[in-house]
């Protein structure tokens, strides 16, 4: 191939890498649309726990006033954060849950022969499912506003930035691990000794200084689940401020497990070289 007007080192010009990358978002878009059943799944449990859960917590767990709040709120206006942040977490599964089942079937091997670096198109993919988990966090949030659980105008805004990359860590984390489930079987295994206890373990459902008051122990793994960060950095940019500790953690969990997955999926060096590739 001729690398006349390409990028130095690549054989590629940037107007070609936009093409792949619009390939691999459409695919992913395509079989989000295919997979109603995904969106909707993905809706009814934050809404479960919305409808039913904060209704029964509001009368036995009050919320003090804590950063970013100013008054005393609701418990489903503390909890839509964490909603918020398992719409994305799960979608993350999903994804690394579709990577397996790609390598089953052998569609994993299509993409990854592909001439482009296999960085981009790990890169491609988390980027288009990141923009899945956006799409179904913003349906919660409309679903979320007409139940009355409303946020700043502009936080609706101020909290895309947060939520983009919450997203590129999760899916990142679901990409990770999808390089060393073996099975689509294993998939519930993952379900149950990653999703829960990120989830439940966190800030999610309750003030950590309840936790603290509770159990220093729990307390102390709350505050190393990377989950907590990503959710008190949602909950901070939707009330428009920057919670500075939650985004250097983000960020730094974004580069390690995206970094952790190109290393898994490279051939000479990751875990994919030792099971005859993908």
């Amino acid at each position: 191939m001729s690398t006349t007007g390409t990028s130095h080192g690549t054989g590629f010009a940037p107007v070609q890498y936009l093409i792949c990358l619009r390939g691999i978002a459409w695919r992913e878009a395509l079989r989000f649309l295919h997979q109603r059943e995904r969106f909707i799944s993905a809706l009814v449990r934050p809404l479960v726990w919305l409808f039913i859960f904060a209704a029964g917590f509001r009368q036995i767990l009050g919320v003090s006033i804590i950063p970013p709040y100013e008054t005393y709120v609701l418990y489903e206006v503390y909890v839509t954060p964490g909603l918020m942040a398992m719409i994305q977490l799960f979608n993350g599964m999903q994804s690394s849950l579709s990577m397996v089942y790609d390598r089953e079937m052998g569609n994993m091997r299509m993409l990854l022969v592909s001439p482009f670096p296999r960085w981009f198109l790990l890169v491609g993919k988390l980027l288009a499912s990141t923009v899945v988990s956006l799409s179904q966090v913003y349906a919660y949030l409309v679903v979320a506003g007409l139940w009355g659980v409303e946020a700043p105008v502009w936080g609706y805004v101020t909290v895309l930035p947060a939520l983009a990359l919450t997203g590129m860590m999760l899916g990142a984390l679901g990409m990770l691990l999808s390089s060393v489930i073996r099975q689509l079987e294993n998939f519930a295994g993952v379900m149950n000794f990653v999703i829960f206890p990120m989830f439940f373990a966190s800030s999610a459902l309750y003030p950590l200084w309840l936790v603290q008051q509770s159990s220093p122990v729990v307390y102390t793994i709350c505050r190393l689940n990377p989950f907590t960060y990503a959710v008190e950095l949602i909950r901070f940019a939707l009330y428009c401020k920057i919670d500075w500790l939650s985004l250097a953690v983000v960020a730094a969990m974004t580069i390690v497990f995206t970094t952790g997955a190109i290393v898994a999926y490279d051939p000479a060096r990751g875990l994919m070289s030792r099971r005859g590739g993908g």
